[in-house]
């Protein structure tokens, strides 16, 4: 099995449709009137959660006039947020193709079909022409690709003239172990976590220009202290992202959690534009 496969199976629920359904159904939400943000304790699978989608959104000035590829795009949540609130095109891939499927599955019940797509695919055999793209997001995704010389030069391939990537990955900011379970990894062999100046370098080297950074360390860790105080108090939720990683969300989280308020990682957010 390929370090791809090995990702697609660590991914995969085996029956994430229904489990999300059921959970949106307890929490007293109507599925037959869903909405992008009735989703966003599930979908927005990476730190920061929705606010951080937000700051992307913004420092990629995303409109209609958009067409932006999202890659390793999960179960769709930031695509159906730049869709609806910006209005912009979204084309999401991912290795998982149960999470491809319940992607569009969720993007239908949200009536934004027309706007955001979701389609099997690997990030560094892109499957679209040369300057397809006015945008490009790759959201905790570049954890599981090692080559990343290869998908920075794929994304720069598919982008057009002066088109603008972000870059929001957890990034190694100091020495230390990281312990696994992680939510990206079970193990070592699939994880790639790099330093920031090693994607400062790969991205100039693929041709990009660096417009941007800033790391989102603080505002993972206020909105996970939030959660952890709304838990104390009230219990744990009905929807959150242990419905997505079912039983090792709990050490998982815990895990990535730990190591961000050690400073040995951070979610740090890259803009770049196609030089």
């Amino acid at each position: 099995m390929d370090t791809e496969q090995q990702v697609a199976k660590h991914y995969t629920h085996g029956a994430l449709e229904n489990a999300i359904l059921t959970a949106l159904k307890a929490a007293g939400i109507d599925i037959d009137k869903l909405t992008p943000a009735d989703l966003s304790a599930v979908d927005e699978f990476h730190l920061g959660w929705r606010a951080a989608t937000m700051e992307i959104a913004k420092d990629l000035h995303l409109s209609r006039a958009t067409h932006v590829l999202d890659l390793g795009s999960g179960i769709g949540g930031p695509a159906r947020y730049f869709a609806e609130s910006h209005g912009a095109r979204v084309t999401g891939i991912d290795l998982t193709q149960e999470f491809v499927d319940v992607a569009n599955a969720l993007t239908k019940r949200c009536r934004l079909s027309d706007l955001a797509a979701f389609r099997q695919a690997s990030a560094l055999a892109l499957p679209f022409p040369d300057n397809t793209f006015d945008a490009a997001t790759l959201i905790h995704v570049g954890m599981n690709i090692e080559d990343k010389a290869k998908l920075f030069a794929e994304v720069h391939r598919v982008l057009g003239p002066h088109g603008r990537f972000a870059v929001y990955d957890v990034m190694r900011t100091a020495q230390g172990d990281l312990p696994y379970p992680m939510p990206w990894a079970a193990t070592p062999l699939t994880s790639f976590v790099r330093t920031p100046d090693d994607y400062r370098q790969l991205l100039t080297k693929a041709g990009f220009k660096l417009e941007g950074e800033v790391s989102r360390r603080d505002l993972a860790l206020t909105l996970w202290h939030e959660t952890r105080r709304r838990i104390a108090e009230h219990g744990p939720p009905k929807l959150g992202l242990h419905v997505l990683m079912g039983e090792a969300a709990k050490e998982r989280l815990g895990n990535v959690m730990t190591t961000l308020e050690r400073g040995i990682i951070a979610p740090v957010e890259m803009i770049a534009q196609k030089a």
